[in-house]
């Protein structure tokens, strides 16, 4: 049964962590879902939670959910703040979404301490300096 069911590879829809500097001169970190499809994606439903280990004992967030009812294509939305303490987490996203009547969906992790300001670098759809999800 589970066999029959069609599952359509997710492509060029991704997520990333970017750093902007407020007008207070502080870095707040966001999360967003780019959609690099020249097409919308609709009905789009997104889970975060972190989860991992500090100092050998086990930690995990609470689960978010965010709903978008349609990203036209080539565009981006912004998804949710995130708190630097989380970074070193699993920060895990997990995305749905209708595209061509299909239902598309594909979890993205952010795996301990990748999001940081050595591996940031220019996300030329946001314009904003980031860790875009590979």
């Amino acid at each position: 049964m589970k066999e029959d069911i069609e599952r359509p590879k997710v492509v060029n829809v991704t997520l990333a962590v970017t750093r902007e500097i407020n007008e207070l001169d502080q870095a707040e970190w966001k999360v967003h879902l780019l959609n690099q499809n020249p097409t919308p994606i609709e009905n789009i439903l997104i889970t975060s939670k972190g989860y991992g280990e500090k100092e050998g004992e086990k930690q995990e967030t609470s689960t978010l959910r965010h709903y978008l009812e349609e990203l036209e294509g080539n565009s981006a939305f912004m998804v949710e703040l995130i708190q630097p303490e989380l970074f070193h987490l699993n920060n895990e996203y997990w995305v749905s979404y209708y595209a061509g009547g299909k239902m598309y969906d594909k979890k993205f992790v952010f795996l301990p301490d990748t999001i940081q300001d050595e591996n940031l670098h220019l996300i030329e759809m946001l314009n904003l300096q980031g860790v875009l999800h590979s």
